[in-house]
């Protein structure tokens, strides 16, 4: 087994985990409307902003502040609320964010709870410090918001991206990985839609604990010399059995953004096609750096003979599988605790 290709896929996963573990996370901005004219502003801030450098979230100055920011704080995040009476307000409401020691770059989501249930999301890029809420949100700007959170949602789901790249191993060729991508899509839209419609909920913390035990698993069965087992054999089974988890992950998410009232279908359906054009974007990529990382290898190594996918499973399996039992023992420890 070749010490490069160890390499190879060490420095690839390690690189993904850094990536994840300090991924572009926005900051989070809920606005909730009360028919009375008060404005009820929370917030959370990703872990990968400096707490000394923590935004200061502000409605307008016609917004009176009745009760001052909280900003408990958390392990992983900063969270505030604040409570404005806004009834003097003429014209649209808008959020301002200031932060004391410059722009971090982070984007910002910003979702508005209207006082008749209406949720609308806006996404916006991180040099949007001060943030219009207009008054409401047409068919287009809500396919668009919710195909650039699902792809977002995906690329940045480093878990979902190595089960991924595990079932394309264990495909091996053209027509098994159509029919692993289809089991594994056609799965998750299944539970993404029931749990975002509210029909099954399912705890967070548990499932994703079992996320990680699933990558896990095939990582095992990457890992065998034996290749008559069923996961071999069968492996859309395995890709739409677990894609039923993973779409209840991706519903999580979801969860937390909202969707808007007047056009949940719409949302549901944009969101969905964001996680596949993400993951059909993923594995173009995995395709691509696979095939120029082994032609590297062998021409670095002055080796004639055909470098193939054989050559990387083996030691992917063993990368990734490492990097998930991890997953799994620290996702299970916080269930417990």
């Amino acid at each position: 087994m070749s010490r490069s290709i160890f390499i190879f896929w060490g420095l690839f996963v390690f690189l993904g985990a850094s990536a994840s573990a300090h991924e572009g996370r926005p900051l989070f901005i809920e606005i909730e409307e009360k028919e009375t004219g008060a404005v009820f502003l929370k917030w959370r801030v990703p872990s990968t902003i400096d707490r000394n450098n923590a935004p200061q979230i502000a409605l307008p100055d016609a917004c009176e502040r009745v009760q001052s920011p909280e900003t408990p704080a958390s392990a992983a995040l900063n969270i505030g609320q604040g409570l404005y009476d806004c009834r003097a307000l003429d014209g649209p409401l808008s959020v301002s964010i200031t932060y004391p020691r410059g722009n971090p770059a982070v984007s910002s989501l910003v979702r508005v709870i209207r006082p008749s249930g209406e949720v609308q999301v806006i996404r916006n890029g991180p040099d949007a410090i001060l943030i219009d809420i207009p008054n409401a949100e047409d068919a287009g700007s809500v396919a668009s918001e919710y195909l650039k959170l699902g792809i977002e949602h995906i690329l940045t789901g480093f878990d979902h991206l190595l089960f991924v790249a595990c079932l394309l191993m264990l495909a091996g060729t053209v027509r098994r990985v159509l029919l692993i991508i289809t089991g594994f899509t056609v799965a998750h839209s299944v539970t993404l839609a029931l749990a975002a419609l509210d029909i099954v909920s399912v705890p967070v913390a548990p499932l994703e604990a079992v996320i990680a035990l699933s990558i896990v698993f095939v990582a095992a069965e990457l890992a065998r010399p034996a290749r008559d087992t069923l996961t071999w054999r069968y492996p859309i089974l395995i890709s739409s059995g677990f894609g039923l988890l993973h779409g209840f992950g991706f519903a999580a998410v979801l969860g937390e953004i909202g969707l808007p009232q007047t056009e949940v279908p719409l949302a549901l359906l944009f969101f969905n096609l964001g996680v596949e054009v993400g993951q059909i974007a993923f594995i173009l990529f995995l395709i691509a750096i696979t095939f120029v990382g082994l032609r590297v290898i062998a021409f670095v190594k002055k080796d004639a003979r055909t470098w193939g996918l054989g050559d990387v499973t083996m030691p992917a399996a063993y990368v990734v599988g490492s990097l998930a039992a991890f997953w799994t023992i620290e996702r299970f420890i916080a269930v417990v605790a």
